[in-house]
């Protein structure tokens, strides 16, 4: 195909009508939800949820609020959470939901913030834990697990009249309860665990289960949820990055995927055989729970996904029809304990870090924003905005694509619309084999309602591009006819201001009517007949905050904002706060004060080393399955450095929210308060934030870092960066670059 010639794609319908599932309509009425195989509707509005896992009992209880704060800022509406049995109970006879347990009180919480609650009872969750979230003394009961055998069932039982109880009358404020995780060739026990949910006391208008790995699910009973990794600590170090990562960063309509959980999936072979369903059933609509916000570091294998990355899948996943985006995890945390992890010793075939469970998410272990949560939070203001017309738009691949996850050359890009308006999606992103710029772009849309070819003159799509472009938008009376800038959000006003972002390397331009408009990135807007246009520039989008509740407004700040259902904007800095809010009348960014208190500070440490590490440590440490096993705790202790950090006396002081900021270079970290590890680490080149507030830290305490060296020949798998560093040397690799701590401001501000 020339250069010359549109790309083109052809809009097409919805291949079955439009009827509403059994499922919260007839049976789990909920007042204001209503399910149907092509969207969830809230109040007789289509919308398009967006859930972020959070798991609260890995999570201080004294953060909670502000985590529930940091994802609504994040455009998350849905708090989605594991119950795990092993953190609750791990001996017989005694469950807990107290403290950090008290899971109806996270419940009252999520929904004074203004989201909505998915738990995940079980009972088995696997995330990573011991026995995939079965205590010792279930796993080791003379039952056949995860089955309809009754002495399991029986066990399960008293499980769930637990949660029941402590959850109480709240459940009337829950929205869905998922059943199992990645059960694939039972579909009677799942029916038979909602039973027993239901007899405990549960109810939700969603009942859910995972769907991937060809799942077998009973009919009209659960909502099948997908999930979409761009990498995964489950493959073998050595492995290469696998197709089954791969097809996330393309446009397509399979939602299935037989490589997340492959490694605890012993059926794998069979499952895949047997032709299970490959796409979502004709009852539902497709949704996704997992779609990777970040990834677990297992010690055999390290990934490390960049902000692009993660953003690259989700916004394919709303190309190829997403109906609801969720995401594992949006927000990390810290085990509870000492051995609760997933190890080898239990049996997997990961060693994970035994506390710290950062999981590169847009939300770290410390609280710390990553630059994941902004390249989110643009398309979940899309989907807020815009979602209840896009959710009425059905997914169309265009006439020629990629024939393989090999194919770096074919563009990728999807069609969402109804026939008379939609949204162009392109993806010119991939992790490990960047894509080249794409040379010459014009396309060519045929909608019901007559074909737009665009742009005037053909286009390069520079490599990174993800874009929502309009066609045939109508705000303010005005009809945006196309434009090559990305839908942002929409703001009320006498006169509406459609906000758009533009992308690197690609001049905006808007078509309305038979004009087309060059425009120019800036902070005032372009007045297009009944329409402000805002056309924010592209190195302003990771400062784009759209706050929705109280009135939705436009915000640029490269602070930390934070808010909860009454619109409150809580501002965290690490500098002195700037934050601008765009208003409507005035057309134009103003300065919103924050007051300063403390002012923000960061000193670096003293690090005084109080015993080396060992001159040569292994190569390895044993195997389990074919892959590395992480060193014991005695091990760590014999061979780690140790280093005392002497902090400045603001370290201790928890009204400064204190962060602590390592850059190292090794094998396996742990810090240690007084001797006790609070969080731990494997190396994989990116830098360690721990909370010092969180880890219990205090005026007195002894902080102790501990480091253990990477051979240079070990043969874990570790990021590139991090690969080149560790081939520098000849023996192994220990440093610490840099030790900082932090002192940030906290303000409340009204708009």
């Amino acid at each position: 195909m020339s250069w010359l010639e549109p790309l083109t794609v052809r809009h097409q319908p919805w291949a079955t009508p439009l009827r509403r599932a059994r499922m919260s309509n007839s049976e789990d009425v909920r007042d204001g939800i209503s399910l149907t195989n092509r969207y969830l509707s809230r109040d007789g509005v289509p919308v398009i949820p967006v859930s972020g896992e959070l798991h609260y009992s890995r999570v201080p209880r004294t953060r909670w609020a502000e985590r529930l704060r940091q994802m609504k800022a994040g455009g998350v509406t849905v708090v989605a959470s594991y119950v795990f049995w092993l953190h609750h109970a791990p001996t017989p006879g005694e469950t807990r939901f107290d403290g950090g347990l008290d899971v109806g009180a996270f419940v009252d919480l999520a929904v004074e913030t203004g989201l909505d609650v998915v738990l995940r009872i079980g009972p088995w969750c696997h995330g990573e834990t011991r026995n995939g979230g079965f205590p010792d003394w279930v796993q080791q009961a003379p039952v056949r697990h995860r089955t309809d055998d009754p002495a399991y069932l029986e066990l399960v039982a008293g499980w769930f009249a637990s949660i029941a109880a402590a959850v109480g009358s709240r459940f009337d404020r829950i929205i869905g309860i998922q059943l199992e995780n990645e059960l694939y060739d039972q579909p009677q026990h799942l029916v038979t665990l909602k039973r027993l949910a239901r007899t405990a006391g549960m109810s939700a208008p969603l009942w859910t289960a995972t769907a991937w790995g060809g799942a077998d699910l009973p009919a009209s009973e659960v909502l099948p949820l997908y999930g979409g990794y761009g990498d995964g600590f489950w493959v073998d170090a050595g492995a290469p990055w696998d197709p089954t990562f791969r097809d996330h960063y393309f446009f397509s309509h399979v939602w299935d995927d037989a490589g997340i959980g492959a490694d605890v999936r012993r059926a794998q072979a069979i499952a895949a055989a047997s032709g299970g369903p490959r796409t979502p059933s004709e009852e539902f609509p497709p949704a996704t729970c997992e779609l990777g916000g970040g990834m677990a570091t297992a010690y055999h294998r390290r990934p490390r996904p960049e902000a692009l990355d993660v953003a690259a899948i989700a916004h394919c996943k709303i190309g190829n029809g997403s109906a609801w985006q969720g995401y594992y995890m949006y927000a990390g945390g810290t085990n509870p304990g000492p051995d609760m992890h997933e190890s080898h010793a239990t049996g997997y075939p990961n060693d994970i870090a035994r506390l710290g469970y950062d999981f590169h998410a847009p939300i770290g272990e410390a609280g710390t924003l990553a630059p994941s949560h902004a390249e989110l939070r643009r398309q979940h203001a899309f989907l807020s905005a815009f979602g209840h017309v896009l959710a009425e738009m059905p997914s169309s691949l265009p006439d020629v694509r990629p024939a393989d996850v090999e194919d770096s050359e074919t563009l990728r890009w999807a069609l969402r619309s109804d026939g008379e308006s939609g949204f162009l999606f392109l993806s010119r992103h991939q992790p490990h084999f960047p894509l080249p710029a794409y040379r010459g772009a014009r396309f060519r849309v045929a909608l019901e309602n007559g074909v737009i070819e665009f742009p005037e003159r053909p286009i390069d799509i520079p490599p990174g591009t993800l874009t929502r472009w309009p066609l045939r938008l109508t705000a303010g009376g005005t009809t945006i006819t196309w434009a090559t800038a990305s839908a942002l959000t929409l703001l009320p006003g006498d006169v509406p201001t459609l906000v758009l972002v533009a992308a690197p390397g690609i001049a905006p331009q808007i078509a309305v009517a038979d004009s087309v408009h060059d425009i120019t990135p800036g902070f005032e807007p372009v007045r297009l007949g009944g329409l402000d246009v805002l056309v924010l520039p592209a190195e302003a989008a990771g400062s784009v905050w759209v706050r929705e509740d109280g009135g939705r407004r436009l915000l640029l700040s490269d602070d930390e904002l934070q808010w909860d259902a009454a619109g409150t904007v809580t501002v965290k800095a690490a500098k002195t706060a700037d934050v601008r809010a765009y208003d409507p009348t005035l057309r134009a960014f103003r300065p919103v004060e924050v007051p300063q208190g403390s002012a923000p500070v960061t000193e670096h440490v003293t690090v005084e080393r109080l015993r080396p590490a060992a001159t040569t440590v292994p190569v390895s440490y044993g195997k389990h399955e074919g892959r590395p096993s992480a060193p014991s705790a005695d091990v760590f202790d014999e061979l780690a450095a140790v280093y005392r950090l002497r902090l400045p006396a603001f370290a201790a002081d928890p009204t400064r929210d204190p962060l602590l900021r390592v850059i190292w270079a090794g094998d396996v970290g742990e810090l240690r308060v007084d001797g006790r590890t609070v969080t731990d680490r494997y190396w994989d080149g990116s830098g360690w934030t721990v909370n010092l507030t969180d880890i219990g830290y205090r005026a007195g305490a002894q902080l102790t870092l501990h480091l253990l060296p990477l051979a240079a020949g070990s043969p874990v798998s570790v990021p590139q960066e991090a690969r080149t560093r560790l081939a520098a040397t000849d023996t192994q690799l220990l440093a610490i670059d840099t030790v900082e701590v932090t002192a940030r401001t906290v303000s409340t501000v009204t708009l």
